[in-house]
């Protein structure tokens, strides 16, 4: 019931107006906040880490939380080929910072797409790309159209997954999100068999999304023999693929050896989607740069595809940011500049696959409990110990280095001034708890 009451508003004048008001508005707002329902929600387990580590002022922390590479010493590096890419865009007298167009600049997706996708598949016209707000808001804008425009009422995700995975889905409006079966704890491997049998069941229509390569947190990925296994399932369900590509080329240091299941899935003749990620592979990690892919049956399905992705992303920030995709477009596009990235993301990998090594070393050295193989069978920026959460708490808790709760590590993290200390703490826990 509305009632008036006098409140005074900027003089007209010298008139007093009078504005409609709720009944009851005062009795029950003017002690209490108007969001004192409000509940707080939890903080976010990994950025919760990471304002942890920096506030520890223990000398010997540290941080095996968040998943960006470090060197050596400890520190974000910043890729020379980007700082170089960067310095010349800020130099170039035409640079300006004008509204890109809503699915990013249409020069920028040919560089991009052939990190993929071969000449006669981008010449075909059949691939949509459209820049995004890196892999989070790939997958989102991803979710939205599945479900908009798909039907997708179920989409399969592994187990584990990505912390966030489920969350963008059921916010895309998917109302079912079934986990099928992936991490394998007696072996510390893939649970082959367990994932087939699940998506074995799944009907027509339905999406899986599937990790491309360096799947996180596990670090495992299937076999070339068992991605082939994949995709035909895929093909004899009728399952709509959705690829999260956030490591290639950072994987194993060679970006067609990391695109295998994607190559895969482009000569299989099935429609799917990627999701794909500048953060880690070009250390982009704060310009928020990354592409959504839509590998359709052919041009016609691809024009409507993107007019309808292109309403999502106006309705959900409008277009996206220009700074970082004109970093990546001028290392592929400049031969010397993309030449000195290729040889970065190779001195990337191969440090980390000699911190795996350190650390499985360090472990069996000291005759730690348990197999430790599967720290450097696992690929890419993860490793998933196998700690319990019980020992995980001790090593956060009591030893200062910083991990999340299901035992994942950032390898990128460890260098050869805290690996063995982080070895001796792992037999700590592993031998006490």
């Amino acid at each position: 019931m509305l009632s008036r009451v006098s409140v005074p508003l900027r003089a007209t004048h010298g008139l007093r107006q009078t504005v409609p008001a709720i009944s009851g508005y005062h009795a029950k707002f003017s002690s209490a906040s108007l969001f004192a329902d409000t509940p707080t929600a939890p903080a976010d387990s990994i950025l919760k880490l990471a304002g942890m580590f920096k506030e520890d002022k223990f000398p010997k922390k540290v941080n095996l939380g968040i998943g960006a590479y470090r060197t050596e010493e400890g520190k974000t590096w910043i890729l020379p080929s980007v700082a170089a890419a960067e310095k010349a865009l800020c130099e170039d007298p035409t640079a300006d910072k004008e509204y890109v167009p809503i699915d990013g600049k249409p020069e920028f997706k040919r560089p991009i797409q052939e990190m993929i996708f071969t000449k006669e598949e981008i010449d075909s016209g059949k691939i949509v790309t459209a820049q995004a707000l890196s892999g989070t808001g790939s997958l989102q804008v991803i979710g939205q159209f599945l479900k908009n425009f798909c039907g997708v009422k179920k989409i399969y995700i592994p187990d584990p997954t990505w912390g966030n995975h489920p969350a963008i889905f059921k916010r895309a409006g998917i109302p079912d999100v079934e986990m099928y079966p992936y991490w394998h704890p007696p072996t510390r491997g893939l649970d082959f068999d367990g994932m087939m049998g699940c998506l074995g069941k799944a009907k027509p229509g339905e999406a899986v999304l599937l990790h491309s390569v360096a799947h996180n947190p596990t670090g495992v990925d299937p076999s070339e023999a068992q991605w082939n296994e994949i995709v035909a399932l895929c093909k004899e369900k009728q399952l709509i693929p959705l690829l999260d590509n956030a490591y290639q080329g950072y994987a194993s240091g060679d970006l067609h050896k990391d695109g295998f299941s994607q190559r895969l899935f482009a000569s299989s003749g099935l429609e799917y989607f990627i999701a794909q990620s500048f953060a880690k592979n070009f250390g982009l990690y704060g310009e928020r740069i990354g592409y959504i892919h839509v590998n359709c049956k052919d041009k016609t399905v691809a024009d409507a595809v993107l007019s309808q992705l292109k309403i999502i992303i106006r309705q959900s920030y409008s277009s996206p940011p220009r700074h970082g995709a004109a970093i990546a477009n001028k290392i592929l596009t400049d031969a010397t500049l993309k030449q000195q990235w290729l040889d970065e993301l190779t001195l990337m990998s191969k440090r980390i696959t000699s911190m795996r090594t350190a650390l499985q070393s360090a472990l069996e050295a000291k005759k730690t409990p348990g197999t430790w193989n599967h720290v450097t069978d696992q690929i890419g920026m993860f490793t998933y110990t196998g700690l319990t959460k019980p020992q995980v708490e001790r090593m956060v808790n009591e030893f200062h280095i910083y991990m999340t709760a299901d035992g994942r590590i950032s390898v990128a993290g460890l260098n050869p001034g805290n690996v063995d200390y982080v070895a001796e703490c792992i037999d700590t826990v592993v031998r006490e708890n």
